[in-house]
């Protein structure tokens, strides 16, 4: 009797399941493009994609999510995972973000750009933002745990995290996400931000002033 590898068959029915979801993404935008948001329908980017409304639906639970949900964060936090325990978790969120930038092709560079600046040209998807940032909040929040040893609920992860979270968006403006930098610029300039909060935000007044 033949051994079936079934790990090695879950990786493929993952991989499978991963080139899907890119593909529907990538026509998606594609379309978005080409003919707008709003005459842009889930059946016409089902058909270019070559699935079904019902698999779209399967991989996006809206229209919406095919602009917010990238797979960017899920990139980010397993190389979170992959970090060593003796960096501090700001330190370990700083290489990962790092680490998960290095890998974006200039393609993804592009959906990246496209993707935010719909989110914030086009009020269906402004509106879907802040249910997406709740949903990466506590998938972060999961991940500190496990780091940590505490529970996901537990006061000091959700401040935590709070906190992480607040300092990106910080960097995070309309203009920014809309403007011809959002890539590395402006991840480079979140980097900066979280080096500030693990240095405790210090704030000091520019050389020659008094401070009020």
């Amino acid at each position: 009797m033949t051994s079936v590898d079934l790990s090695q068959h879950g990786s493929l029915r993952e991989r499978k399941k991963a080139r899907t979801r890119a593909a529907i993404r990538e026509h998606a935008l594609r379309l978005f493009r080409e003919q707008g948001y709003a005459d842009t329908t889930i059946e016409q980017i089902a058909a270019a994609a070559e699935v079904s409304p019902s698999t779209f639906f399967r991989y996006f639970p809206t229209k919406e999510d095919v602009v917010l949900r990238d797979d960017f964060d899920d990139r980010i936090l397993e190389a979170f995972d992959r970090q060593p325990a003796s960096l501090s978790p700001i330190a370990a969120i700083r290489a990962a973000l790092r680490e998960a930038v290095a890998t974006f092709t200039p393609a993804e560079w592009e959906e990246f750009h496209q993707g935010a600046g719909l989110s914030v040209t086009v009020p269906e998807i402004r509106a879907r933002t802040l249910d997406e940032l709740s949903r990466t909040i506590e998938m972060m929040a999961d991940a500190l745990a496990r780091r940590i040893g505490l529970t996901a609920d537990d006061l000091a992860v959700r401040a935590y995290v709070g906190a992480v979270f607040g300092v990106m968006m910080s960097v995070l403006s309309p203009d920014a996400l809309a403007g011809a930098d959002v890539g590395e610029q402006t991840l480079r300039r979140m980097d900066e931000a979280l080096a500030l909060l693990e240095a405790g935000l210090p704030l000091a007044p520019p050389r020659g002033t008094t401070p009020r």
